[in-house]
């Protein structure tokens, strides 16, 4: 992708986003429709249609021929990266929408021939936006964010996990994951993939592990991380594949093959 071409389309993501968070704000206190997926931990609301679909209609209208790779399936059915994809994800942290009305975010990542270029991720309630373009650092709020090089040992580093190591199909040994937590400083929760990858990149997190997301859940995230000079990968090391879910971790780049070989290739089942 050229510069000028990455440079229009960041500006009008970066006004859609904005848009699109003034929308759920003005509506945030509006009676929800609450439907579950694949369980029913995992929720939908009205807010989250709307939003996705706010995103399709001002894309396809936009750019015809690029592709949107999205949760709430007003997307395309995309099997390739090639050419200029979107990857979205209206509400990031349904659950908290739903409970909190807040620690949400919209994330939306914009990939060119498998290619990460542009990502965003807005945390709707306080205001706050980061942001990344390829090669050109990133931001939050505007203010560059530094680059991850310093040294950090683990004992001082805080990492974001969730609950799902210790359910039944975990992938890694509960024992082990014990280990690694009381190895650590601490840990913590968040209950939006897309917001804890923007804590990693600020460096108010060390790293993030998660047992299975989705390309939508980390595809802005991968870009804003990586910007800053962190390592972002499945939990056997290998580079994300996003047309599928997968295990993930992102990383200060001076704990990530720590943890991996340390503590999840000690525990992997």
């Amino acid at each position: 992708m050229d510069i000028d071409m990455r440079e229009e389309l960041f500006h009008q993501a970066k006004t859609w986003v904005k848009e699109a968070g003034e929308i759920i704000r003005n509506r945030i206190k509006d009676p929800l429709t609450i439907d579950t997926k694949s369980d029913a931990k995992d929720l939908v609301t009205q807010m989250d249609r709307a939003i996705e679909y706010f995103f399709v209609k001002r894309i396809k209208e936009a750019y015809p021929s690029h592709q949107l790779l999205s949760e709430e399936g007003y997307g395309d059915d995309v099997t390739t990266l090639d050419g200029t994809v979107w990857i979205i994800d209206p509400i990031d942290g349904t659950m908290n929408f739903v409970q909190q009305k807040r620690n949400f975010a919209i994330s939306v990542g914009v990939f060119h021939d498998g290619i990460g270029e542009i990502g965003l991720i807005y945390n709707v309630i306080d205001d706050v936006l980061y942001t990344a373009q390829r090669n050109n650092g990133a931001f939050k709020n505007d203010q560059k964010l530094p680059t991850l090089n310093e040294q950090v040992s683990l004992d001082k580093s805080v990492l974001g996990l969730n609950h799902f190591w210790l359910c039944e199909n975990r992938l890694v040994d509960e024992k082990v994951m014990q280990k690694l937590v009381k190895k650590v400083r601490g840990a913590r929760a968040y209950g939006s993939a897309a917001l804890e990858f923007a804590f990693v990149a600020e460096g108010t997190l060390e790293g993030y592990l998660a047992m299975g997301l989705a390309p939508w859940d980390v595809a802005a995230g991968m870009v804003i991380v990586n910007e800053v000079g962190g390592v972002t990968s499945n939990i056997d090391g290998i580079s994300l594949n996003l047309l599928q879910k997968d295990t993930v971790l992102t990383c200060h780049p001076a704990v990530h093959q720590k943890i991996i070989t340390e503590y999840i290739q000690k525990g992997r089942k």
